[in-house]
């Protein structure tokens, strides 16, 4: 059973900075894309970052230039770090993992808080 571990929200003030970590086990495959995801209160859940292939990244556009997404490879790791953080950023952030094997399956994280005090 693959397992998604979160770690590194908290409580930081605007414009600080805050570093998530994910790591994936359980399975003797490697996902093909890890992400995160983030739900704010009374909003739907949206896409904050993703990576693929261990190279290819794709962010939302309001995070652009301020989060990076990165993965190691040869943990099963994925670490968005977001810097010049403001009180939008406020969420339940949730960590996901894409297998293509040994068949396609999506696996969510229990996600970690990330509070953004103004």
């Amino acid at each position: 059973q693959v397992q998604l571990v979160e770690s590194g929200g908290g409580l930081v003030q605007a414009g600080g900075s805050l570093r998530l970590s994910c790591a994936a086990s359980g399975s003797i495959f490697s996902p093909n894309a890890m992400g995160w995801y983030r739900q704010a209160p009374r909003k739907q859940r949206e896409l904050v970052a993703t990576i693929i292939s261990g190279s290819i990244t794709n962010y939302a556009d309001s995070v652009k230039g301020r989060f990076t997404i990165s993965r190691d490879n040869m943990k099963d790791t994925v670490t968005l770090q977001m810097n010049s953080l403001n009180p939008e950023d406020t969420a339940v952030y949730y960590c996901t993992a894409h297998f293509t094997r040994p068949r396609l399956m999506d696996y969510w994280g229990q996600g970690t808080q990330v509070t953004v005090s103004s």
